[in-house]
């Protein structure tokens, strides 16, 4: 996805269709402001405030919010004897973060004294995100991680025909279909529940959460007496950019065959 994985030009497998090329190490990183203010709580208190926040790019890695150490309520936290080493930024330190009766150990870590070539990240500091019981972009709760400024999400209606089988048993067709594109993932096709037999899923235990789309659930189909799980997923509740999909399932799964023709 974006800049550092699914072939961004910071991934591993970086683009080969360019006219240019990257002097840059195996492993790139790339800091750059994040424009609005961050916010995380822990038992109801503000652990993390901040305005000026940047978010890392780091090949292989989904992009990380650092904010200067003093964003971090320091009256929270105190020294851990807990290190990490990462040849591409340095010596970390960490520290455990108290509010009342809940810890939460290695909560917050920094770079001291980071590489030359990591220089900037000085002064910074990094809460986990599952440190935090909740976390905000401005006033919007935040589920996953913060949205990447290079990573989008569109949705098209499509005359595309998809049918959806397991084994014989055809589970769905479609001629009215929504194509779903994301950054670093293949298209997806979502379903109008109409034209899916809804008599072979039962809901799932699984839900996910998508910063780009939402609140994800998930279905199992369940024929002859077998139940195989997590086959399709809809998104009951989306957000702004996955609104045309709200309810309609995709399907995926080892055991499923959707068939996909142009007309």
């Amino acid at each position: 996805m974006s800049l550092t994985m699914g072939g961004g030009p910071l991934a591993h497998d970086a683009p080969a269709t360019v006219n240019y090329r990257l002097e840059s190490p195996r492993h790139a990183l790339l800091l750059h402001p994040f424009p609005r203010r961050v916010r995380a709580e822990l038992a109801g208190r503000t652990v993390l405030d901040s305005l000026r926040g940047a978010l890392l790019h780091e090949t292989a890695l989904p992009p990380q919010l650092y904010v200067p150490a003093e964003d971090i309520d320091p009256g929270l936290l105190s020294p851990s004897d807990h290190t990490t080493h990462c040849p591409y930024k340095g010596d970390a330190a960490y520290w455990h973060l108290r509010v009342g009766e809940r810890v939460v150990e290695n909560a917050v870590w920094a770079y001291p004294e980071p590489t030359a070539e990591a220089a900037w990240l000085r002064g910074l500091s990094a809460l986990y995100w599952t440190a935090a019981d909740t976390w905000y972009d401005e006033d919007q709760a935040v589920q996953g991680h913060l949205r990447d400024p290079y990573h989008r999400v569109d949705t098209r209606p499509t005359s595309a025909a998809v049918r959806v089988t397991y084994g014989d048993l055809v589970l769905a067709e479609s001629t009215a279909p929504r194509l779903l594109s994301e950054t670093g993932l293949p298209n997806r096709h979502y379903l109008p529940p109409g034209d899916v037999r809804r008599e072979y899923l039962v809901p799932s235990q699984t839900v996910t959460h998508c910063p780009y789309k939402g609140r994800t659930v998930y279905w199992n189909l369940r024929v002859d007496g077998r139940e195989v799980p997590d086959v399709a997923w809809s998104l009951p509740d989306p957000l702004h950019e996955a609104l045309d999909v709200r309810d309609h399932l995709c399907f995926l799964h080892d055991d499923i065959t959707v068939e996909v023709e142009r007309r």
